[in-house]
């Protein structure tokens, strides 16, 4: 028996849609973000809303705009994402990832910095399911001796 083995690798060579956009998708937890980047002065929608009214902690909104400072890009293009699933945090993170591939799609050499600082990188964690005969993931019934 011979097992094929398959590489990945990042599709950073796709070029703009038909109306000029750069596509990412994100993903963390249960939130999945489809990001589109194109060449403007800096708008940021998240489901037709802007950053600050549809993000309300800092730390979020902070995460999101990194991506964009660290690669020099702030103010240069616009941003557009439809966020489906998740909470707040996970949507906040699923935007990054998005917005960081979408970015390598718009200019490949910020792959570097891109790497540098993760904002490539897939976060794996998810909630681990509750298990029968405990009352959570990990926490168990209490014990009784007698």
């Amino acid at each position: 028996m011979s097992t094929a083995t398959t590489t990945v690798t990042a599709t950073a060579a796709k070029g703009p849609d038909s109306k000029g956009w750069f596509w990412g998708t994100g993903r963390r937890k249960t939130a999945i973000a489809r990001v589109r980047v194109r060449p403007g002065n800096g708008d940021i929608k998240l489901n037709e809303k802007t950053l600050e009214d549809y993000l309300t902690e800092d730390k979020d909104r902070k995460a999101i705009l990194a991506v964009l400072e660290k690669t020099g890009v702030k103010g240069k293009v616009d941003v557009t994402a439809g966020l489906v699933g998740g909470g707040i945090t996970g949507q906040a993170g699923a935007v990054v990832m998005g917005l960081a591939r979408a970015v390598l799609a718009y200019d490949s050499s910020l792959e570097p910095i891109l790497r540098e600082h993760g904002f490539l990188t897939r976060d794996a964690r998810k909630v681990e399911r509750k298990k029968y005969g405990q009352s959570g993931a990990r926490r168990r019934y209490q014990f009784s001796k007698r």
